[in-house]
Parts: C-alpha cells; structure tokens; sequence
C-alpha cells in the first residue's frame, strides 16, 4: 500500500461563505473570524464555530479495479462525515486521530467522482483551547493491490540491540512475504514470513544524538508476481525504565521536554508538513529533547520530524474521558469511541522510533473514583495488548481527582454551565477557567496539594497502574517518592517554567524522576492570556475580548525564542554563555500584571527607541557563582547568582548591555552582550535562500537595521502581497489584537512579523510588504 498525496483542487463552503477552491491542510475556523461573544470565549480565543462542507472531483483511473484504494484523513475537527458518489462512508467524532475509509465499492472507474466532506465544528465550547476546524492535517488515497498489506501492517520491534535484533510482523493477505532491511538506499539484511526475526550486524542505534533510520521494504507475492509493497521507515532503538531511571539503549537519559498544543501560529491550525518540521527543529536547537503532545495525538508529520531530529515523544491520547471539561467535547463520545481512537493513535506510532511513551490521559478527575480507576486500567490495557514495547503513563493532577474524590470536581456541572455569561462582559464561564483561575491565585501552592497521606492513597491506585506516574503540577511529591513508593517512576509530565532550575535539580537527584516537561515550550491560540504579563491590567487568565494568545510558551507562535528559554539552555547546560533577559521597558510607570504560567515577560533585546532614561530591569541567567553587568563599558556590579538567575534595576541607555560570569573564584566563564539597532526599517527575510515550486516559504518581516539587530519599539502596521505565490498567513506574537491572520494586514510586535507563502509555480515569487508610503520587495 502507497500513499499518494490527495490534498489539491478541493472546494471548500460554509452555510455564509461561497465556494472556493484551496488546498489542504487548511484550518476553516481562522475564516470566521473572532467575536467578544463567542461561545468559546478565551478558551478558543473567541474564534467562532461553524459547518465546514468539502468537495473534490477526481478521475479514479481504470486499472484501479484491480488494486485496492482507501481514503486516509490525518485529522478533521470534528464530527466528520464522509461520501463517495452520494454513498455515505461513515463518520468519525474524535478531531485527532487518523482514518480510513475503503473506497473499492463505490469508486467509478475511468471517470469523474466525487467525495464530500462535511465537519461539525458549530457547538462551542468544545475544547479548553484553540482547536481549528476542518481538514486540517493532510488527505491521502492509500493504494495496493486487491490482494495487498494492510494498511499500517507492518510492525518492527526491536527485540535487543547487542546484536540488533528485531522482529518483522506482516499483517496481509496469503502470499509469499518477503522483507528488505534498507540503510541508506543499501540492503543489509532479508527476512520472510509474516513474523519473523531478522540480526543487523554493526547497527547503528536510533538516539537523540544519533536518529539513525531504516527502512523496511517489504513485499507480497502471489503466484509468481509481486502485488503489492509497502515502505516502512523506523529506527532500532531499545527503551526501558525503572525506579533506576529512563534508558534509551542503555544509556540513562533525562528528559528535556516541553507541551506543545497542535496549533501553527498564523496558519492556525493547518498541520502543514514543513511547519511541523520547522517547529521541531527549532526545539531541537533551543535544547530541547523531549516534546509532550498536549492534549491529543501529534500529527504524523510532526513525528517524522521527532525521528528526524533525535526528538523523544510523549504522544497523548485525550484530555478527557467521560467527564467533560467544556459543554460539546469529546467527553460526549468517550464511551463510544475511545478503543477505536486509541487503537489509531497507537498503530499509527508503532514505527515512530521517536515516541517512548503513550500518555492515556490529561488533568482526568475520574481516578479519583473507583470507577475512574477501573477506567484507566482498561485504557492501560488495552494500549499493552497493542504495543507492550513503549511505557504507559498520564498527565495526572492530583488535586483534580483529590477534588473529584470529595464531590467538589470542577467539571462536575459542566451540563449546567453557560459558555458566555452576558451579565460579565461577555467572558466564557466554564470548569476549566474555575480551575486556571484558582491555579493562577494557587501558584506553587497547587505543588504540595498531593503531598498528604490521604492525597497519596486516594491517588495510588491509578499511579501504579502506569508504567510511569506522570506528574502535572505536584513537584513537591518529587522529594518523598523514593521513601513511599520505592518502585515508581516518575516524570513531571505538566510543571510551571519559572520553577525549571529548582526541578531540574531535582530530575538530576532522583534517578526515578526521568525528566520535566514545562508549560509550554512553544506558544498557542487560545487559552487567552493564560500566561501573559499585562499592562492593561486584569486577571491573568481568560483575559477579554481581543486577547488570542495563551502566553505561555517560551518560544512564541513565530517561533522566536524569549529570554526563558535562555533560561532553560542554561539549566540544562546547553550553554556556558550568560543569558541577558529584558523586561519591556517601553511602559515607564505602569504596574505589570503577572502570571503564575510565566517568570518573566523578558526578551533578549537592548534596543528600545526613544526609551532613553526609562526604568530597566534587568535578568541574567547564568551557571555560575556571580555575574557582573556592564552597560556601555560601566559596570552595572556583581551579584551572586540565586536559581541560576540575577537581578538589576538601571536606566535605559542605547548602547551596549553585557554580561559577565564567574566561578567561585572569581575566574571568568564567559560573557554575553545585547546591542541597540542603528537605524532600522521594514526588513523581509526568507529562512530559505531557494524556494521551488509547492514549496512552504517562511518569511520573517522585521523591523531591523543593517546588521539584524530587530528594533523592538517601533513597531509598524504593515500590509503583505505575494506575486507567484499564495499567502497562507500573516501576523506577530502579539496575544492581544483585533488584527486578522488572513487579512495581509498586521502590525509587528516588539519588531516582528512573519508571512508564511506557497510558491505556486517555478516562475518567480515576489513578496512586497508596504508600510505607510514606503515598499520593499523580495524575490523568493
């Protein structure tokens, strides 16, 4: 079975909207637009819901009748229905995982089809967050013979890794099955039969540092003729776990990890392939080893990438069961559908050498109750019975189901809840804001709620189920876990940013704690406010109507890196340099609202205009016992660094910004130095120098002088046109603003937009950005 890309020349229409042609993946929600009144409110960052109907014309070609032809959908959110030449194929309800639908009795061959798509996507709220809707990960026909290898049929376990050896399972009809081991275009081994063993002398092991892949070529033969072949990529690589630690081949490895929501920025949530690699290189480069897909599965583009890079996976089921968090979520389906949607999840991943573990849940109540225990452990089950090979764990609150156990859970009247409330200006009431609000007044508090006895043993049950105890928000449990339960594993699967040094101490500590995931690596739509510090005031969570953006993650949706990500490549010794972080300093006199999901709203940036005189505060992140600041060649005096960090108040002053740290014998580590842009304008650069066509072309647009230093307070309205090419989206990190991604028409935020482009032909592609009366243009 071959995947051929089916993803061109759709029709796309609402019940408001026209039809328009498009290509997919595309992400239908962003078209609606925003309101204060959503009925998502600040959970779906007052996006809109809506009916998303599809429709594509092909020629199914003769020689089809003797092959077999599916349908593969990587994502549709949500409630999909799917027909063939008006012959309903059936439905699928979960807007996360894969499927396939057989077109081999409804086909037409040797003339036109047609295939409709409707999502329902129209009752909000349906997620905590921004979910996007419509065909939003790719569409694929899947081909082979009529007597052929399944779909996913293939299956490679590495057994042992001195000598590699691996068995080869071959889910396909009767035949003559045959398995080439492929490295680096060169067969190294053979095996036959449809389980079978194979040994690869010298192999080289898939690792964070060395993601060697293979491939699996294997063949069915009938009768002397072979009918169909399938291609398998995968890499050899052996993970076990203990109260010893995580080992990854042996070798003891701690997980440097993130959450990351589905969404791409300015395209929504359109799981365009060359966005998802994009974003796992940048987490690759920014030190990262370890992503969580929070809350539901990753998209199979993102884990190529994770097999690509050498990136560990936590891939993540549900973010609930049947208990709904929101009025209209997949709570509503649970029951129905969740073996049927684990199954996809964990199928899909058997090969992905960069998924480690299978998370079964996020922040569930439910195994607070017995009930929710006996819940979980069919969930555990049913993942062994598929794949034994990977760990089971979840991202377990422990105050959530402490609650629950009580008769307080927060989702309990979640049928009773109103999603807008018209007498509170319009914001969203729901469970999950209840609890986001009470964790923000909370702060570390929410650390030491499962520290009881009472907590602990309400909660053991469904820990010790799991192969590893995912902790979210419950550090303080860290310290005790080897005394009270000498057996489990532990991994911080949900933990705030700010605290990174002190639970990166602790990961070094205790071998059965195996790694921390922070909130969030990487920025989102949706979830408004949740981490931004604010100098309009209010609440910092489910902020109003305009707000969009979570805040929260320490690379924004652009993805540019903040100064706590600096933090982290600090306190995972990825760099020696000391990391300057600056406060905003373009708001003199105003009072910053802050929140408990952030440390710090500072950006590695020296270059403010017209700020001269106004107060600067100042975070150095360093490893080291001091630190010194200079600003201009004067010394700003040494402070000892506290959790990796210190902390000085000056006066801006354009120039030079630089730091220096010191060993405790006051011996220079190294310094690092910030500077001021010189004059600065309207600035368009491509991340590639080449662009062919189809090709997806990230384009920054920055405010910026001559040697790249980006101006970070003149910010500037601009508007974005592409010749030869389609604009996709355009817009900054701001997480406050009425500006549209789909308009060409956005403002930079603190000197930073970006265009993400489609070349659509070999011809040449312009892209021109006009701010005021002023035009540049860039050739792509």
């Amino acid at each position: 079975m071959k995947k051929v890309d089916f993803n061109e020349n759709w029709s796309f229409k609402t019940k408001d909207r026209e039809p328009v042609e498009l290509t997919l993946p595309h992400d239908a929600q962003l078209l609606d637009g925003r309101r204060s009144d959503s009925p998502g409110g600040s959970g779906h960052g007052y996006f809109v819901g809506n009916i998303y109907e599809y429709e594509k014309y092909f020629e199914a070609p003769a020689e089809w009748k003797d092959s077999h032809v599916e349908i593969l959908f990587e994502g549709v959110y949500r409630n999909c229905a799917v027909e063939l030449n008006g012959k309903k194929l059936g439905e699928h309800k979960y807007g996360y995982t894969p499927f396939t639908f057989d077109l081999d009795d409804v086909l037409n061959y040797g003339e036109d089809n047609v295939i409709k798509v409707s999502a329902d996507n129209s009752k909000l709220p349906n997620s905590r967050w921004y979910s996007g809707g419509g065909i939003y990960r790719p569409v694929s026909l899947v081909i082979g013979g009529k007597r052929h290898i399944a779909f996913r049929g293939v299956r490679i376990t590495t057994l042992d890794i001195n000598p590699a050896r691996l068995r080869v399972q071959v889910d396909a009809d009767e035949g003559n099955i045959s398995t080439d081991i492929v490295k680096d275009g060169v067969v190294i081994a053979n095996t036959c039969g449809n389980d079978s063993e194979v040994v690869i002398d010298n192999a080289k092991l898939w690792s964070e540092d060395t993601p060697e892949l293979y491939e699996a070529v294997v063949t069915l033969e009938c009768d002397g003729q072979i009918v169909d072949e399938v291609t398998e990529r995968f890499g050899i690589r052996k993970v076990t776990w203990s109260n010893k630690g995580l080992f990854i081949n042996g070798v003891n490895t701690l997980l440097r990890g993130g959450c990351v929501h589905h969404d791409n920025g300015v395209i929504g949530a359109a799981s365009l392939p060359e966005s998802e690699w994009r974003r796992v290189r940048i987490l690759k480069e920014q030190g990262f080893n370890a992503i969580r897909s929070s809350h539901n599965p990753a998209s199979t583009a993102m884990l190529e990438a994770c097999d690509h890079y050498g990136m560990y996976v936590m891939d993540e089921a549900f973010d609930m069961w049947y208990v709904r968090k929101t009025k209209y979520d997949y709570g509503m389906d649970f029951k129905e559908c969740w073996r049927s949607d684990v199954r996809a999840m964990v199928e899909r991943d058997f090969n992905h050498p960069s998924v480690i573990m299978y998370s079964i849940g996020n922040e569930v109540s439910e195994p607070g109750k017995p009930d929710g225990v006996k819940q979980g452990k069919e969930i555990i089950d049913f993942v062994k019975s598929i794949d034994s090979s990977r760990a089971v764990t979840g991202g377990m609150n422990l105050m959530i189901m402490s609650n629950y156990a009580k008769g307080k859970g927060q989702y309990d009247n979640v049928d009773k809840e109103q999603a807008v409330n018209k007498d509170d200006d319009g914001k969203s009431k729901n469970a999950s804001l209840i609890f986001n609000t009470m964790a923000t007044f909370i702060g570390p508090g929410m650390n030491k709620a499962g520290n009881s006895d009472k907590v602990d043993k309400l909660t053991t049950p469904i820990l010790d189920a799991l192969d590893i105890a995912g902790y979210n928000y419950a550090n303080g449990r860290y310290p005790m876990e080897g005394e009270k339960h000498p057996d489990r594993v532990v991994v911080g699967s949900e933990t705030f940013p700010y605290e990174l040094g002190k639970n990166w101490d602790m990961v070094k500590k205790y071998p059965y704690l195996i790694g921390d995931f922070m909130w969030t690596a990487w920025d989102y739509i949706g979830e408004a406010g949740l981490g931004a510090w604010s100098y309009t005031g209010g609440m910092p969570f489910n902020r109003p109507y305009p707000w969009v953006l979570g805040g929260a993650g320490v690379i924004d949706i652009l993805g540019n890196p903040d100064a706590s990500a600096g933090f982290a490549k600090v306190i995972w010794h990825i760099t020696n340099k000391p990391v300057i972080g600056v406060r905003p300093v373009n708001h003199p006199g105003v009072r910053v609202s802050k929140s408990v999901w952030r440390g710090t709203n500072a950006i590695e940036s020296w270059s403010w205009k017209d700020c001269d005189g106004n107060k600067a505060e100042v975070e150095v992140f360093a490893d080291a016992c001091q630190v010194e600041l200079l600003l201009n060649g004067k010394s700003l005096g040494r402070k000892k660094i506290k959790d990796y960090k210190a902390f000085f108040k000056t006066k801006y002053s354009a120039g030079e910004l630089t730091a220096i740290s010191y060993d405790e014998n006051g011996n220079k580590i190294a310094m690092n130095s910030l500077h001021s842009a010189s004059e600065a304008g309207v600035c368009i650069v491509p991340e590639k120098e080449k662009y062919e066509a189809g090709d997806i072309a990230y384009i920054n647009i920055n405010i910026q002088d001559k040697d790249g230093i980006v101006e970070s307070n003149a910010d500037r309205a601009l508007k974005v046109y592409v010749e030869g090419g389609e604009l996709l989206g355009f817009g900054s990190a701001n997480p406050c603003t009425k500006e549209d991604f789909t308009k060409g028409e956005y403002s930079t935020y603190y000197g930073r937009s970006q265009a993400i482009v489609r070349k659509t032909s070999n011809d040449v592609c312009f892209i021109k950005v006009s701010s005021g009366n002023e035009e540049q243009v860039k050739k792509i």
